[in-house]
């Protein structure tokens, strides 16, 4: 019972994510945006509908067999961090650790089954160059936080005068932020170090205790 609800929390979250997927992928085009919200202060909210072919840290891996290597890693490290998440309930670490690394399993899980069933099952979803459909359906994203767009200042360092947007991403994308953020705002709670000299205390003091009862 004590996984239960860190289950019902990732399938909640993958659900939402695939729901919206599968939404933008049956009313929208590739390409077509709209303002999600159009009222004032909200106008740069926007639904964006694009595909992400397999990228990495922003680098497109060499095709064709480089997005099966990044999908066999997502797989590789969504079960090492499921294995790492049962033992901390085990431990029954902190519930906002437990939590954030829920998120990050849920989010990344969304992006996985993209890969893998998206080539198979969506028409016009899988890239011209791959092999095969299996591992190399294109990860639909959406959200679009269109703050400001344009060319960057030329005393930027290293960006000066190229051209920025804001990166569209997902629900599963978003999932996955805000449990890293969680767990790096909150380390000092979710991860407590034990006081040494305070354990060295309490461990002479129960020394003497048991030595006067002697």
């Amino acid at each position: 019972m004590r996984y239960v609800k860190f289950i019902l929390i990732a399938l909640f979250v993958l659900i939402i994510d695939q729901s919206s997927k599968l939404w933008v992928y049956a009313n929208m085009h590739l390409g077509e945006e709209f303002v999600l919200f159009n009222v004032i202060g909200l106008k740069w909210l926007k639904i964006h509908y694009t595909l992400n072919p397999g990228m990495a840290f922003g680098i497109l891996l060499p095709p064709p067999y480089g997005k099966i290597m990044l999908s066999v890693f997502r797989i590789v490290a969504v079960i090492a961090i499921s294995i790492y998440l049962k033992r901390q309930i085990d431990r029954q670490a902190h519930w906002g650790l437990l939590v954030s690394m829920t998120l990050i399993i849920a989010g990344a899980l969304g992006n996985v089954l993209d890969s893998m069933f998206y080539g198979i099952f969506l028409k016009n979803n899988l890239p011209a160059d791959a092999p095969f459909a299996f591992l190399h359906g294109q990860v639909i994203d959406m959200i679009f936080t269109d703050f400001w767009q344009g060319i960057l200042p030329e005393w930027i360092p290293l960006l000066g005068g190229t051209y920025f947007a804001f990166p569209i991403f997902n629900i599963a994308d978003s999932s996955i932020f805000v449990g890293v953020v969680s767990i790096i705002l909150f380390q000092k709670k979710f991860f407590p170090k034990t006081d040494s000299s305070q354990e060295f205390l309490q461990t002479e003091t129960s020394a003497e205790s048991t030595s006067g009862l002697k």
